[in-house]
């Protein structure tokens, strides 16, 4: 009798609520498009370097001949060996100025912060240019490099070291800033030395930031192309080889295979990241206590010192390229004049190029912002048992391990394929902004991820018992509070839609030639006056774009402590 009441019972699941359904539909439409967008552009990358020209299947036929090539083969190794080298100077340098900006207590502080981020705000080109006035065959200062060449490696070096300084100081401030200050004082009560303490607590708890630091840059470096390109001479790395097999020799399955060879260090940097991150998060607790430096002479002042001269050489490389960009021609007529910036006469599209740069930048920002941000609410929100959540937190994070010069080779093979129905798209400012909110999802999700985890799951659940619908507390609760994160964001995306060259190098049609592009090739045709001057205004926008963001966010801080009061 038990036995078939048992049968005859219907389990009845919990019917899905509304806000369920919206927010699985909106995880299924962003999985989706992450999938056009990003999972099958690479799939066909990865396809691509097993076919041949007329696309049958060559098997690792591509990849033999790499291996057998002796200059693809040295590209990759001078792409490793000036990654190691520029990762072994910037280290210590961001650590140092790191530590005086987090554990002096030296004056101007503020203005050693600002002044570390200018190279973000710059492409990467502007320093490789600055190096050319400095130390090329023509250069002001020539005569120290003592019969050498700026043109080559160590000029790459040089220009990455100006590059990749702020993404590491950045990286080895925050590791610095969350030091226990338990640990100090009892060291302290131990009559510990100043040099113990540093040797035993102070590089032991910031162990994981440089392991992090050192990633990026080294990522960075391997897969940038700007300045390989603009002051690499014959001195061939992985990035200018990716170039040149699409654009010179048109063979898109070489250019699939370099960058499969590009792609391998970046993976791998990206998992030794994930892993320091987790170590990291794991050696933070509740309990611990922020550490506030005390006044001594003894190390403010060495360290103000240090941090002005690293200043100074941030601002004298960005001031180098503005002087050379007022000069008449370089290096025979040095006065001054304004015809640099007229760029009609250097390039065909003229402002036309900073104008679409900033019209892509702020499409790619507000497009881009509230995609990641809407994306990563659902997942945060979301149904917990959700099939969805974990493709797409996958997919969230792979674009960190892509190089742009990946991405964008991804792009052509996948988008400018006939059999493709988006392939109208091509060529046009669509894909522009496509690849960019691409190329810099990762970091705006984890930054939208960690805002809204900061927010009390009970506001939607007081919704939920209160009827009302999640897309409410979403406008009326969730977007405010996230305002400043979200303002971060969409600063974020313009910036960098502002100054990136490699995600865009093999994309733009006649009439979508970014301003970045536009300083390659204003360079490539000897232009180098005229190239420093787009460099600078396309600096010059991102700067105004900043000191928005930190003028809003103060206006948006203030007016919340008013209100609060």
């Amino acid at each position: 009798m038990n036995r078939a009441l048992l049968q005859n019972l219907t389990v009845v699941r919990p019917k899905a609520s509304a806000d369920e359904i919206w927010l699985r539909l909106i995880q299924a439409i962003a999985l989706l498009f992450l999938a056009i967008a990003l999972a099958l552009p690479l799939l066909s990358l990865l396809l691509r370097a097993f076919e041949d020209q007329q696309g049958s299947f060559v098997g690792l036929r591509n990849f033999a001949i790499y291996v057998t090539t002796p200059s693809l083969v040295r590209s990759a190794w001078n792409s490793l060996w000036t990654a190691l080298v520029t990762t072994c100077v910037v280290i210590p340098l961001a650590f140092t100025y790191a530590y005086g900006l987090t554990r002096s207590c030296m004056a101007g502080k503020w203005l050693f912060r600002a002044v570390m981020l200018l190279p973000i705000l710059a492409p990467s080109l502007l320093p490789a240019l600055s190096l050319i006035y400095l130390f090329g065959n023509q250069g002001m200062l020539r005569g120290l490099m003592a019969g050498g060449s700026i043109y080559g490696p160590w000029g790459i070096i040089g220009a990455q070291i100006f590059y990749c300084f702020p993404a590491a100081a950045i990286i080895i401030s925050v590791a610095l800033s969350t030091a226990d200050g338990r640990l100090y004082e009892a060291a302290e009560a131990l009559k510990a030395s100043r040099l113990r303490i540093f040797l035993t607590v102070t590089l032991p708890g910031a162990m994981y930031g440089l392991v992090s630091a050192s990633v990026v840059v080294f990522t960075l470096v391997v897969t940038d192309f700007g300045i390989p390109k603009v002051i690499g001479g014959q001195f061939n790395v992985l990035a200018t080889d990716v170039y040149k097999q699409v654009v010179g020799r048109q063979d898109l399955n070489m250019g699939a295979v370099v960058g499969l060879v590009l792609l391998i260090p970046a993976v791998l940097a990206f998992v030794l990241d994930r892993w320091a991150h987790r170590k990291r998060s794991a050696t933070l607790t509740g309990r611990a206590i922020a550490y506030r430096p005390k006044p001594r002479r003894g190390r403010d002042i060495p360290a103000l010192l240090f941090c002005l001269l690293v200043a100074i050489a941030l601002l004298g490389i960005v001031a180098v390229s503005v002087w050379g960009s007022f000069i008449r021609f370089w290096p025979y007529n040095l006065t001054l004049t304004l015809d640099n910036y007229d760029f009609t006469r250097f390039d065909t599209a003229g402002w036309q190029a900073v104008w679409l740069s900033v019209k892509l930048s702020l499409i790619t920002a507000f497009v881009g912002t509230a995609l990641i941000f809407i994306i990563a609410y659902s997942l945060e929100r979301g149904p917990p048992r959700s099939l969805l959540a974990a493709p797409l937190r996958f997919l969230a994070t792979i674009p960190l391990a892509v190089p742009g010069l990946v991405l964008g080779l991804a792009f052509i093979i996948f988008f400018n394929h006939p059999a493709n129905p988006l392939g109208i798209i091509y060529g046009t400012l669509t894909i522009l902004v496509l690849n960019s909110i691409i190329h810099f999802y990762t970091v705006g999700h984890l930054t939208a991820v960690t805002a809204i985890r900061q927010l009390d799951p009970e506001f939607e659940a007081v919704s939920a018992s209160l009827h009302v619908p999640i897309w409410q507390t979403f406008g009326r609760v969730t977007l405010p509070i996230c305002l400043p994160a979200i303002l971060e964001i969409l600063v974020f995306l313009f910036v960098s839609a502002m100054t990136t060259v490699s995600a865009v190098i093999f994309l733009y049609g006649p009439d979508t030639k970014p301003a970045s592009v536009s300083v390659v090739h204003m360079d490539e045709a000897g232009q180098a006056s005229a190239a420093a001057a787009m460099a600078c205004v396309i600096l010059a926008i991102s700067l105004t774009a900043k000191l928005t963001e930190l003028t809003v966010g103060g206006l948006f801080a203030r007016f919340t402590f008013a209100w609060r009061r």
